[in-house]
């Protein structure tokens, strides 16, 4: 019997295969299953007694969810990856291609989620019967790290249901529903799950003809061919669009558009080497390795709580705490409401900690006039906040999140008064995003049970959580933080205590490159337009008047208390403090800032800027903008990492990408310098700092790393599916 495979041929002469690869809580293509489905087509095209074959699954709700990260991501490392990427797309698509044409009838018995390889293993079947299972989604996600699907799917897609219809599947990524997939024509028929086999086996039992439509002479591509009318537009359209919406930062979608292109021209054999030819190109290339890395493999180590201390108990938030029912307190209470935790919500009057209620309220109503949530689940939800001003309410609360103002003060005064009420084994965490975390512990009794657990806003949206490790942080306050994101089901990073701590730290280094670049005379039009372009989701200046520009007057300000004499000036301090003090622009929420926002009209930068700072006769190459930008950034996260505030590469990455926009295709900050090259990055770096200043200047200790090639990652060495 094969390690993967439960082959079983009944009494009709149909052989059985149920796909279960051991170890696995879903099945993955994994070289010893591929070598397992080729030995059951050889057995079945060889045996006289075997009239066709069924394939089906035997884990349950799970057909197959893919290939494995694993295999393909150190590719991009490998001195042979080209030739390497296509070797393995060819013999996927080989055997694939053998399936469809040995001679006997295949069915698929699809009992749940058929994605990427799995899919397209179906598409590779004669017929297709989904199991009629919410949970039973088929797609092509491929492209969503980088890729497109290697085994025939830009192929035999368009040839069963049209170009026009499969370009969107093979390009968005997003999964199908059962009863959107047999719409499309992807499938032919539903069951519930009892009854795949049996439908599929009577298919079988009919003496179907064993040859895929695309084989048959005279065929004809489904809605005309890639340049009839039908479609040719639809080619220079969808090109024009991939293009606009990557930046042409991203490959993938213009690779998938030109592999179905070239390959539904020719025949079918020569248009799955012309897919492979393109899969290789892009398997062989940073941007598919980045985004397996980091979006994939690191997110979901990161997302099973990979850094809590193995060595101490589970313990899940039961009783939660929030000082503060502003904006970031109201939400991180609607989060934690919506994961099932009781929550208290404290302010300083009944009137606002009221106030911070109605956000969820106004939230959960929308779920409902939407067809989200029931209107009894939304009671639910609701019924688990209690707004008070009243500390002895948080009496039993087993974890605090205060989430008052950037002020010490006032954080200081919050949290003995909720320590004097709270267990004592409680543990009391703050959200700020700048002061210190050891600082803010001096006000408590517990320093060891004080913790930073940093949101972003808003909190509903927003995937990533911080975790800020004082110096007297104890191991426990980490896995409790560590567990209340996990029921939260949002994205972790663990770094250490640090003014600013990571995500703020380097974000600021962002928004003062651009002001600084505004302020030497450069159009602010192209300093904005170039971010954006690069991958940021926007620019430098319009992102400061979103977090307002007099907050992050504020924090300069207070920082500069709490130096004093070592306090250093950053670059963007005078455009701030003329901006804030001077002009009272203070951002989007007054609606003046770097931009006006017109009530009921869209936002435009402000004339007025080119008043303040003319600009220069030469203006920069967009090239060296984009540089400016992103090296910045880069360069700010190597020396976090220097210093120790982040530890692992992969919260550096994370961090960057789910925190404030570093763009995906780079992989993140640290992966952005490996990706250039930690000699080249060094050298670009050093240049910089020649023209503007000295913030761009490499470290004895990141030019030690550069003379001797040392990158931030290694290998990949966990496994995990997509």
């Amino acid at each position: 019997m094969a390690s993967t495979l439960k082959t079983q041929t009944d009494s009709d002469g149909i052989l059985m295969l149920t796909i279960d690869v051991a170890d696995r809580s879903m099945n993955v293509l994994t070289p010893e299953l591929l070598r397992d489905i080729g030995t059951a087509i050889e057995t079945a095209a060889a045996s006289a007694r075997i009239k066709g074959m069924l394939i089906t699954s035997g884990k349950p709700s799970s057909f197959i969810a893919g290939a494995d990260i694993k295999d393909m991501v150190n590719t991009y490392d490998r001195p042979d990856a080209l030739q390497a990427a296509f070797e393995s797309s060819k013999a996927l698509s080989s055997l694939y291609r053998r399936l469809e044409t040995f001679g006997k009838p295949v069915a698929a018995a699809i009992n749940g989620l058929a994605l990427g390889g799995g899919l397209e293993l179906c598409l590779a079947c004669h017929y297709r019967v989904l199991s009629d299972d919410p949970k039973a989604v088929v797609g092509l996600p491929e492209v969503t790290i980088g890729l497109l699907p290697g085994a025939g799917a830009t192929q035999r897609l368009p040839r069963l249901i049209g170009i026009n219809a499969a370009l969107p599947i093979l390009t968005q990524g997003k999964p199908l529903r059962p009863a959107e997939a047999l719409k499309a024509g992807i499938v032919q028929a539903l069951a519930p799950a009892g009854e795949l086999v049996n439908l599929a086996r009577t298919w079988l039992l009919s003496a179907p003809e064993p040859v895929q439509p695309w084989d048959k002479k005279g065929f004809r591509m489904p809605g005309g061919a890639a340049m009839g009318p039908a479609t040719a537009q639809t080619f220079m359209v969808g090109t024009a669009l991939a293009a606009k919406l990557t930046q042409r930062n991203y490959p993938a979608p213009l690779a998938i558009l030109s592999s179905v292109f070239e390959g539904t021209q020719v025949p079918i054999d020569l248009g799955l080497k012309i897919e492979s030819q393109y899969f290789a190109r892009l398997l062989s290339g940073p941007v598919a390795r980045n985004l397996m890395r980091t979006m994939f493999i690191n997110k979901g180590l990161a997302d099973k709580l990979s850094r809590r201390p193995a060595d101490v108990p589970k313990a899940p938030v039961k009783k939660l705490g929030v000082l503060g029912a502003g904006m970031m307190g109201s939400g991180i209470a609607y989060a934690s409401a919506m994961a099932g935790i009781v929550v208290v919500l404290l302010d300083s009057t009944q009137t606002q900690a009221d106030k911070g209620k109605e956000y969820s309220k106004n939230l959960l109503a929308k779920d409902v006039e939407r067809g989200r949530m029931t209107q009894d689940r939304s009671d639910a939800v609701l019924a688990l906040i209690n707004a008070t001003a009243d500390y002895v309410q948080l009496a039993g609360c087993d974890l605090i999140v205060e989430a008052v103002f950037e002020q010490r003060d006032i954080k200081a005064d919050v949290t003995r008064k909720t320590e004097a009420v709270i267990p004592a084994t409680a543990i009391f965490a703050s959200n700020t995003s700048t002061l210190p975390i050891t600082g803010l512990a001096e006000a408590s009794l517990r320093p060891r049970q004080f913790i930073g657990i940093h949101f972003f806003s808003p909190v509903e949206k927003m995937p990533l959580v911080e975790i800020i490790v004082g110096k007297k942080t104890s191991k426990a306050a980490i896995a409790k933080a560590l567990d209340y994101v996990g029921q939260l089901k949002k994205t972790p990073i663990v770094v250490n205590d640090s003014r600013g701590f990571y995500t703020s730290r380097v974000f600021g280094t962002f928004t003062a490159e651009g002001m600084k670049m505004l302020e030497e005379g450069v159009n602010p039009a192209l300093i904005e337009n170039i971010a954006r372009q690069a991958g940021m989701p926007v620019g430098p200046l319009a992102v400061s008047d979103e977090v307002t520009l007099e907050l992050q007057y504020k924090v300069v300000k207070q920082t500069q208390k709490d130096l004093g004499d070592k306090y250093v000036k950053p670059v963007s301090y005078d455009v701030l403090h003329r901006l804030v003090e001077d002009l009272k622009r203070i951002g989007r929420r007054s609606g003046h800032g770097f931009y006006e926002y017109p009530e009921g009209g869209k936002k435009f930068l402000w004339p007025g800027l080119a008043g303040l700072y003319p600009h220069a006769v030469s203006q920069p190459a967009p090239e060296q903008v984009r540089k400016r930008l992103l090296y910045i950034q880069a360069l700010e996260t190597a020396r976090c990492f220097e210093e120790g505030v982040v530890t692992h590469p992969a919260d550096a990455d994370l961090g960057s990408i789910l925190g404030w926009g570093f763009p995906a295709h780079t992989g993140g900050t640290l992966s952005f310098i490996d990706t250039v090259g930690v000699a080249n990055f060094t050298r670009e770096c050093s240049a910089m700092a020649k023209l503007y200043g000295p913030r761009f200047k490499p470290s004895r200790w990141l030019l030690a790393r550069a003379r001797t090639g040392q990158k931030f990652h290694d290998v990949v060495e966990d496994q995990t599916a997509a």
